[in-house]
């Protein structure tokens, strides 16, 4: 979504990619802020926050967890 969002990729580009892909071809997409077409299109939708992470107590992210 965030190339969308910087205008990188116009979502007509990736709409036209969605619905043209061929018979199935699963696609995963990550990022924030899906507009409500490419919801539409979608099999799956999630949202994913935060609850509880060690950053919260100043422990910054470690090689092989995080990243």
């Amino acid at each position: 979504m965030a190339v969308m969002n910087c205008g990188l990729v116009q979502e007509e580009t990736v709409r036209a990619f969605i619905t043209g892909r061929p018979s199935g071809l699963e696609v995963v997409m990550t990022g924030r802020e899906p507009s409500e077409e490419l919801i539409s299109l979608a099999d799956y939708v999630s949202e994913i926050r935060k609850v509880k992470h060690p950053y919260d107590q100043g422990i910054s992210a470690r090689e092989g967890i995080e990243y």
